[in-house]
């Protein structure tokens, strides 16, 4: 036993790898596969475990834990295996022996009917011995005009199918075993369904896209006005910010359209990547005559997953240029602001210096008043003191006052002026 302390995920992700196990199915017997679209949320996921925990209780079978997105269980009749995805539950149902098309099954059509979120995917898996099917083409189980027909798994099985919604409201494949083993047969099932199934999920994103097409092309349009706009003016003018205001809105809605869309196109990336994956698995040999599933993918749902994808790209080279077009529109916006203020400094200097000068007037008028009034208090003073001692002369003295006072006055303005200079 390791003494190290382990990861407490570590279990778990190791039994995650196990958690998928293809199953075993005879030869003869048939796979029913169901797939609808429930959402992500807690209320769905509990009402997905409560129908699964209804079938289980008709037939005395112990029910999944809540925490388990995996569950596959013998219910006698037939084999049940349930997955819950992110955003839709998979149910598949394993009945050994012969089977006609009838897409009822072994289970209740109306535990069927009570099945939660919306129906997207519902396919059949016939899985017969090669001496049971003397004619697949002329025997009216698929439609011509699309018809699939490949030899698989190094020639052990054929595979036929048209990717139709038949009457019965299933798809159809039609597996042909030519000595295939029960895990290999079990494999080979899994990879059409998982083909059908993820095939569908990313087919959803192009109503998405188609829907998104016309908004791109006007938002385009619009941005190429905006473009032109701005390239028009030869100076910053008031209605920059009109269109700083449109480029604004402009970027808003294109957010806002990527927003609704990113899942959806993200999800359809994923869910082609696997069905590519899953083509590849089957290693088909061409059978002359007969289209490979290889090619109806490339013919049919590859020019789908294009579509899909350039609409993606075309929204983000369009948020791309939306972003560079009002970068480009606030630099100019900035630089005129720049200029201004330039302008505005210019003008303050100007007048400060005009403030100086004026400032420099007023001291100099200053110091003439303080001076005149205080050689008027020493003319008072002396007279005063004429009238006591004749001898001296007041207007002398005031005379002598005079260069006195004012250099004076002047220090003490000058002093007073560079020490409010300094506080400030």
């Amino acid at each position: 036993m390791i003494a190290q302390r382990q990861h407490g995920a570590r279990h778990a992700l190791t039994d995650e790898l196990h958690a998928r196990p293809y199953a075993t199915l005879e030869t003869p017997s048939r796979a029913i596969h169901i797939a609808v679209i429930t959402g992500e949320s807690a209320a769905a996921d509990t009402a997905d475990r409560a129908h699964l925990a209804e079938l289980c209780g008709r037939h005395g079978v112990q029910p999944p834990d809540a925490s388990m997105k995996h569950f596959s269980a013998d219910f006698s009749a037939f084999r049940l295996k349930w997955e819950r995805h992110t955003e839709f539950t998979a149910y598949t149902l394993f009945v050994t022996g012969a089977a006609s098309d009838a897409a009822a099954g072994p289970v209740p059509q109306a535990w069927l009917d009570a099945m939660p979120g919306e129906l997207l995917v519902a396919t059949s898996v016939t899985l017969v011995k090669e001496e049971d099917v003397p004619d697949v083409p002329g025997s009216g189980r698929f439609s011509r005009d699309s018809l699939c027909c490949t030899a698989v798994s190094d020639g052990a099985a054929l595979v036929w199918t048209d990717f139709r919604i038949h009457e019965d409201g299933f798809s159809r494949f039609l597996v042909i075993g030519r000595g295939l083993s029960d895990r290999r047969a079990g494999r080979l099932v899994q990879r059409l369904l998982d083909i059908e199934t993820y095939r569908t999920m990313a087919m959803l994103a192009l109503p998405e896209a188609q829907r998104l097409g016309p908004a791109i092309a006007e938002t385009g349009r619009r941005l190429t006005q905006l473009t032109y706009s701005m390239q028009a003016a030869t100076a910053v003018a008031a209605n920059d910010r009109a269109l700083l205001d449109s480029l604004t809105a402009l970027a808003a809605e294109v957010e806002n359209l990527q927003a609704g869309s990113a899942y959806r196109f993200s999800a359809a990336r994923a869910y082609d990547a696997l069905v590519r994956a899953r083509i590849a698995e089957l290693r088909e040999r061409r059978i002359e005559g007969w289209q490979t599933i290889g090619e109806f993918m490339d013919r049919r749902f590859a020019p789908a997953m294009r579509t899909c994808l350039s609409v993606a790209d075309r929204l983000d080279r369009i948020a791309q240029r939306v972003n560079r077009a009002a970068t480009l529109l606030r630099t100019r916006v900035d630089i005129a602001v720049e200029d201004q203020s330039q302008s505005l400094l210019s003008s303050v200097e100007r007048s400060a210096r005009r403030q100086l000068g004026l400032q420099q007037t007023v001291e100099g008028l200053s110091v003439a008043a303080i001076s005149y009034y205080v050689l008027g208090l020493i003319a008072y003073a002396a007279a005063a003191l004429e009238s006591i001692r004749p001898a001296v002369h007041a207007k002398l003295v005031t005379g002598a006052a005079i260069p006195v006072v004012i250099l004076v006055v002047w220090l003490a303005i000058r002093r007073l002026r560079r020490r409010y200079m300094r506080e400030e």
